[in-house]
Formats: structure tokens, sequence, C-alpha cells
């Protein structure tokens, strides 16, 4: 029996009852295994009034109380890791090892919003002038909504929610139709660490339930991570309807690789990063910009490697790379690869052809390295979101650098170098939000920011970190005047108050 995914609402699942179900496959086997319920505006509705209601109380609740909580989610998050990862291999198809790293880094924010304490002291100035002090605070928006894309259904929303809720918000979560078991298991994990009913709902949907989310004049600021066209058409939408907004968009990540660099270390970064989680990671290597003389020979590094990787299902502890999401994301992937050659490039590695005995209905893709790419071919200009390895070459380290920075994308990139001078130039003149040195996947650690520049991200804010805690947050000044009691009445004065 196929298995149905509802919503959560006002703590407990609610059926769906707008009619509309989704499938979710199994990437492994091609096999629908589950059906979820596609929300109508008035079960968004009603997700958005839950968490309205909760908010009367869960707002001015005590950080006492909400850090005891998020204490005792993260206890049972830690137990239920492999449950949860499970779940995740399962719809998406990454293999588990990975699935329990995407865990791992989601209870980094859970371990930042376990400390949202420290995040949240106000500032306090005495006597800026006779008797007067004053105070900055930082107070709850009311509900918020995330929105949140399939490779990542543990790890993306819980780079929000928790610092969401830590600092006194609601959250409602519409997760990525795709995979969307890991954010219920979320939800009753949070339910059973205490929290509050309706402090976290999920609704699931397509454009019906998104749509209804960027325009509900309940919903005061909304965060999402996806593509770049809808990141843009998200923070468009929801800004129209003024509401905050932190979208981030898609990438095209380089890689330079200077001559003097360590070419054995360099090709494991670039294959580690452009190849792990099946290439389906906004923070993906999929350029290499190789400077100089070491092109042939880095190239052949990496495609010594790349043939060695085991691609199989996710629940195959043997597996180091699983299928991609869907059988129409894989066909797009590989047109790609069919298409490189009439477009310059060099296919060094074709993974198109690639299937898994046992599994052949599964959707599968091998290993593509594409050499000697040209800048206008569209393996190069788009976000192929795949395990497709392009590499260009540039003659030097300020050829590398004009090319990567006339990408429209800047999420992350990374320079591998043994030269510090080098590295230090590069971090500062790189158009990213994001820089590795001999980091192929510089990804923050939970208290600092992760957000991309140009074309990655719309908004101000970048996400978790400091400025995830400013993104919930609204700041006040509090101008105070005590009476001393032994003071005389001063009398009426309209001119411009002095502060000295």
């Amino acid at each position: 029996m196929t298995k149905i995914v509802n919503h959560w609402i006002g703590g407990k699942t609610v059926e769906g009852a707008s009619g509309n179900y989704g499938p979710v496959t199994d990437p492994a086997t091609g096999a629908v295994t589950t059906n979820v319920a596609f929300a109508s505006v008035e079960e968004v509705d009603a997700a958005v009034a839950a968490a309205k209601d909760a908010y009367a109380t869960w707002g001015t609740s005590s950080l006492a109380r909400r850090t005891t909580i998020l204490f005792k989610f993260r206890a049972l998050l830690e137990a239920n890791r492999d449950a949860l990862a499970e779940l995740i291999t399962a719809e998406h198809g990454k293999v588990h090892s990975d699935a329990l790293g995407e865990v791992a880094r989601g209870l980094e924010i859970v371990d930042l919003a376990c400390g949202i304490t420290v995040q949240l002291k106000g500032e306090l100035s005495t006597e800026v002038a006779s008797r007067v002090d004053v105070a900055s605070i930082r107070q709850p928006l009311g509900v918020v909504a995330g929105i949140t894309p399939f490779n990542f259904p543990a790890m993306v929303p819980m780079w929000m929610f928790p610092i969401a809720i830590a600092t006194g918000n609601t959250f409602v979560l519409k997760p990525s139709e795709k995979d969307p078991s890991a954010s219920l298991k979320i939800a009753e994990l949070l339910a059973e660490a205490g929290l509050p009913d309706g402090v976290f709902n999920v609704v699931h949907g397509d454009k019906v339930a998104v749509d209804r989310l960027l325009e509900h004049p309940d919903v005061k600021a909304v965060s999402f991570v996806g593509s770049t066209p809808i990141a843009r058409y998200i923070h468009t939408t929801a800004s129209a309807n003024g509401k905050r907004v932190q979208a981030l968009g898609g990438a095209k990540n380089h890689m330079l690789v200077l001559p003097d660099a360590d070419l054995d270390a360099a090709a494991d970064a670039a294959v580690s990063a452009a190849y792990g989680s099946a290439g389906e990671r906004c923070m993906a290597i999929s350029a290499v910009v190789a400077v100089g003389s070491i092109g042939d020979e880095l190239v052949a590094k990496i495609r010594e490697r790349a043939e060695k990787i085991k691609i199989g299902p996710g629940n195959d502890p043997t597996s180091e790379m699983g299928p991609l999401i869907t059988k129409v994301h894989r066909d797009k992937v590989a047109s790609y690869v069919t298409g490189a050659a009439a477009e310059g490039a060099e296919v060094v590695l074709d993974g198109t052809g690639h299937t898994v005995e046992g599994f052949e209905d599964g959707h599968w893709i091998g290993i593509s390295l594409l050499d000697k790419v040209p800048t206008s071919a569209k393996a190069y200009t788009d976000e192929i979101f795949g395990p497709v390895l392009c590499v260009l070459r540039v003659d030097t380290y300020d050829e590398g650098v004009a090319l990567i920075n006339s990408s429209p994308f800047g999420n992350g990139t990374a320079i591998f170098t043994r030269d510090g001078g080098a590295a230090r130039r590069f971090q500062l003149e790189i158009e990213a939000g994001m820089v590795g040195v001999n980091v192929p996947i510089p990804v923050p650690v939970g208290y600092h920011s992760f957000g991309g520049w140009k074309d990655s991200l719309f908004g101000d804010h970048h996400i978790y970190g400091n400025d995830g805690t400013h993104f919930y947050t609204r700041g006040k000044v509090v101008t105070t005047r005590w009476p001393d009691p032994a003071d005389a009445p001063t009398g009426v004065d309209l001119g411009f108050p002095r502060n000295h």
C-alpha cells in the first residue's frame, strides 16, 4: 500500500483535504512509494492561523523555556539521526553516510539556537544625559515561513526554524514535495521535546501553497533556498507583500587551481566536491579553473579518481554515490553531457549510459568530466545540479579571477595554492559570498552565516549565524528617564531635547 504524507498543523497530523497529491519515488528503483498531500489555500491558512494563535504565548515566553525545549529536541535528534537519515536516503537517494552528514550539519544550527540567549543580549548605555538611559533590544516578528529544496530535506529546514523559534517566532515550513517525510519526522521530534502546538507547522504542496505563504498578511518573513529564478520570484513577490525576505538562489562554484598547488590534494578535493551527493549541492564545485600548464595533469588525476567511484543504492553501505532524485532531473543533467562536444568541450568521461544491475529503473547517471569547456557552453553557464564537472583552462591568475567574477553567480568559490600571498589576494578580489582556501566546499560553521553574492542571494540577510538572528528579529531602542525624588520640577521646555 502506498504511504500517504499529510500535513502537520497545530501539533498533530492533518489529512490533506484538497484531493491533490504528488508522487514521491524511490530514486534507486524508480517506484512510487509515497503520495504527498498538496495543500489548498484554505489549508495553508489553517497552518498560518495555528502559528498565529501559538505566537500569542510563544512570542512572550521566557528564553529559558525556549532553550530548554530546544535542548530536548537536540537530544532527540541525536538519538534519531539514523532513522532520519534513512528517510532522506529513501526519498532523495543520497547514500546513508551523506544523509547522516546532513543531519549533523543541521545539528550545528540547533546547537546555535540552544545558545541563543547570548545572541539576544541587548545593549545598554547609561547616563546618556542626566538620568537618561538608552537600551537596544531585539524582538520576534511573529509568524515566519520557510520554503526549502529537495537536496537537503533535513539540513536546510534546520538552517531556519531553530533560530526562528528560539527567538520567539512561530514557523510554517513548506518543504520540497519530492522528499517530504523528513520534515514530518522533525515535527514529531519537536512535539516530543515539548514544543507547544502550533509553534512549528508543515504544509506540503506546489505553487498554490507557496504563493499563499508569499501573500498571506499574517506571514511576516519568508526564508527560501532553491534555484535563482524561483529565488528572484520569491523575493519580488514576498517583498511586494511587505514581507522580510532572504532568498538563496543557485550557484556555479569555481575552484581555481594555481600551478604551485598540490595537484593530488586538488584532484581529491575536486572529485569530492563535484560528485558528492551526486552533485546535488548548491555548494558543489562544478567548474575547475586550471591555471597555466597543469591542466592535463590535473584532469588525468581527476579522471583516475572519478572512475573508481562506486555508484549504487543509497542504503548499500558500499555505495559512494547514489541516483538523482527524479527521472526528469536525471534526463536534464544528461542533456548537458550529450550536448557538450557540439559546444566545443572535450568529453573525458560520459556517465549518461550508466545503470546499476538489479536497479535498472532507478534514476542513474554516472560520473561525467568535461575538459576545455568554453564559457559559452550551457554545461558551464547553467547550474546543472548533477555529477558533471567542467574544467576550464586559463593562462594566469588574473585571467582566472576575471573568469570567475564574470559569472552571474557568486555563491562559493575556492583556491588551491601553496602561495599565501595569492590566497590573500584571492579572498579579497573574488566576488563571492563564501571563499575556501584549500577547502573545496567552504560552508561556514553554524555561528558564521551562509550566503552568496549576485544572483545567488536576494535580500540583505544571509542565513543562520548572526544574520539569522537579525533576520528573525527586529530592533527596538528604548530611552528612559526616571526622576530622582530630590529633583525640583523643571517646567515646560519646547526646545529640542539636549544630551548635555
